[in-house]
């Protein structure tokens, strides 16, 4: 099934993709991509469609830092896509991942934001991935309590700490959100 462009989760992104453009102060290209199909097969992924969109990035823009950010399974299609060719970021909030996904992505910054009250991804997943992630990369935990999957009740929170981490890491400058900080200074888990 393909996906439309009025689904709430393609419509969730939009305040997202606006904070981490306002966030990078005209230094950072922001582009969300519509996943080809609904869901995840073994066939065609949305971690394929995230390979094909970063080579079309590439192909335009030449071999600049790239910063993936994604909702649910975005998030677990930006965690498989870490390390990609320029991916130098990864956040993925409230990611619908298995314990055992796993990707190499040596030198890469990854943030999982996940809220506590999530009862369609399990937070506990995500942090096994953090885990395996963490082998080959700088991975943190933020746990957002009362966070939904929706990200909706603490939006300004998601949002927020989604956009300064890619800008901080992409940009290399000092963050402004105080979770981020930490996390920029070797902190792997939050509890906010």
């Amino acid at each position: 099934m393909m996906v439309s462009p009025t689904q709430l989760s393609v419509l969730r992104m939009i305040p997202i993709a606006g904070r981490i453009r306002r966030a990078g102060a005209g230094r950072l290209a922001v582009f969300r991509l519509l996943n080809s199909t609904r869901g995840w097969d073994t066939r065609h992924t949305p971690a394929d469609d995230a390979r094909w969109a970063m080579d079309r990035i590439r192909e335009r823009f030449g071999n600049l830092p790239i910063g993936l950010v994604g909702h649910s399974l975005g998030g677990r299609a930006a965690l498989l896509s870490a390390g990609a060719p320029g991916v130098r970021s990864v956040v993925a909030l409230a990611p619908w991942v298995y314990p055992e996904d796993s990707a190499s992505a040596p030198g890469r910054k990854v943030l999982v934001v996940h809220g506590s009250a999530d009862r369609i991804a399990d937070p506990d997943r995500a942090a096994a991935v953090a885990r395996n992630l963490s082998r080959t990369a700088d991975v943190a935990v933020i746990m957002v309590e009362g966070g939904s999957h929706s990200m909706l009740r603490h939006h300004a929170v998601f949002d927020g700490i989604a956009a300064d981490f890619t800008a901080s890491v992409l940009l290399d400058r000092p963050p402004h959100e105080p979770a981020v900080e930490r996390v920029l200074e070797g902190e792997t888990f939050l509890q906010i």
